[in-house]
This record gives structure tokens, sequence and C-alpha cells, in this order.
């Protein structure tokens, strides 16, 4: 387990960007953290990690955004989903099987979709800008 703590936005995503670096096809990382504390940001650096171009948005009303490229990033927001039941009704073993890096936010609303190897990453909020970041299952260089 890593503790980071991150002092701004860009902070945040560069630590996103960090990770995904080096990440393999198929990870998954299960975001946990209040609204607002920054999982999108994160999010928006690991496509960058990536070598992704794209505009990174939350996909909270649609469930999931797909950004494609040389390496695939698939992001999903389960906050208004009530349980890991409905992840498998979007096909969630299917985005699996696809060898996309899967970034959840409001991971904590589907943990039974889980199998044990993902990476974990809390981000807790410290004050407006201030952000206490914790990854488990991964270490950054």
């Amino acid at each position: 387990m890593s503790v980071y703590l991150s002092h701004s936005e860009a902070e945040t995503e560069a630590l996103g960007a960090r990770l995904a670096e080096k990440l393999p096809g198929g990870a998954v990382i299960a975001m946990y953290g209040d609204l607002g504390a920054g999982k999108t940001a994160f999010v928006r650096g690991m496509a960058r990690g990536m070598g992704l171009n794209c505009r990174v948005s939350s996909p909270t009303f649609t469930i999931v955004n797909e950004y494609l490229g040389d390496r695939e990033l698939i992001h999903f927001d389960m906050y208004r989903l009530s349980g890991a039941d409905e992840l498998f009704d979007i096909g969630w073993e299917d985005y699996l099987a696809r060898g996309a890096v899967c970034a959840v936010e409001w991971s904590e609303n589907v943990e039974d979709a889980f199998f044990g190897d993902e990476i974990r990453v809390t981000i807790e909020k410290l004050s407006d800008t201030e952000r206490k970041i914790t990854i488990e299952g991964a270490e950054l260089c």
C-alpha cells in the first residue's frame, strides 16, 4: 500500500498518469472516494498516462465511457447502480474480456463484482485542494 498527498487537481492527474503508464491490459482500478474527491481527475490522468488523447468526463449518467486508442480505457461510474447485478446486466464480463483497463468510480456499490485482483485507489478530501490518495495492489516507480 502506498499513500500520496496531492495539493492540486493537476497533481492528482499526474498520479493517475504514473499509475496507468505501466498497467497491463485487463487491469481493474476500483476507485473509492466521496463526491468531488477527484476520482474523475485521477482517471483523466490515467488516460493521459495510457497515451490517449481524449476528453475524459464523469460517466455518471451514461454509466460507461470508452476511451479508445493504442490502448483502451473503460471508465465506469457506479454511483447510480444499486449493486453488482446491475453491473453484470450492462455487460461487465464483456468489458473485462476485451482486455481494456477498467477504472470504476463508486466501487463500493459493486464490490461483489471484483475478483480480488483489482487495484484499489481511495481518494480522501482533506481540504478544497488537498487529497490523500491511497493505492493498494500496485506500486508506482
